[in-house]
C-alpha cells in the first residue's frame, strides 16, 4: 500500500501568505491601471475574482492534492521540491540512505548505487520526522529483499 507525505501545515500557512501578497499586489496593480488608464471598473472585478480563485486553487492544491514524496513497494517518487535530485527510484537502486544538514535544514538523503542521489528536506513534511524516516528505512529494506524478525 503506497504511502504519500504532504506538506507541513507550517510550510502551506506561508506558502499561502506569499501567494495572498502576490494577488493582493496584482488587485492593487491592476487597480492602479484602471485609474490611470480610466478602464472600466469590471476590469477591477475580472481581476479580484483572479486573484480569490488563485488564492482558493493554491490552497486546495496545497492541502488535498500535493503529495511531495510517495512510498510504495517498489521505489519512491518526490515532487514539488526544488533541489531534490534524482526525482524517482526503486529500492534496488538505493545504496543506503543517511541525515544530512544541507543550507540549515534537515534533510534525508537516498544514495543511489550510481552516484546519484535524491535530498528530501523533512522539515516540509508534515508529521513526525521520526516516523518518516522509519517508513521510509522499513520501505528500503523490503526492496533489498530484508524482513523484519518476527
Amino acid at each position: 500500500m503506497p504511502l504519500e507525505y504532504r506538506f507541513s501545515s507550517a510550510l502551506v500557512v506561508r506558502l499561502m501568505g506569499a501567494v495572498l501578497v502576490v494577488a493582493g499586489a496584482f488587485v492593487l496593480l491592476v487597480g492602479l491601471l484602471v485609474s490611470l488608464l480610466d478602464l472600466s471598473a469590471t476590469v477591477l472585478s475580472v481581476a479580484v475574482v483572479l486573484a480569490v480563485l488563485a488564492f482558493l486553487l493554491t490552497g486546495l492544491l496545497l492541502t488535498r492534492r500535493a503529495a511531495v514524496v510517495r512510498l510504495d513497494e517498489a521505489g519512491y517518487r518526490v515532487r514539488l521540491i526544488r533541489g531534490a535530485g534524482v526525482r524517482q527510484a526503486r529500492w534496488k537502486d538505493v545504496e543506503d540512505v543517511v541525515a544530512s544538514t544541507i543550507a540549515g535544514e534537515r534533510c534525508v538523503v537516498l544514495r543511489l548505487r550510481d552516484g546519484r542521489a535524491t535530498t528530501v528536506p523533512v522539515d516540509v513534511l508534515a508529521g513526525s520526522t521520526d516516523d518518516f524516516v522509519r517508513t521510509l528505512q522499513q520501505h528500503l529494506n523490503r526492496g533489498h529483499g530484508y524482513r523484519p524478525l518476527s
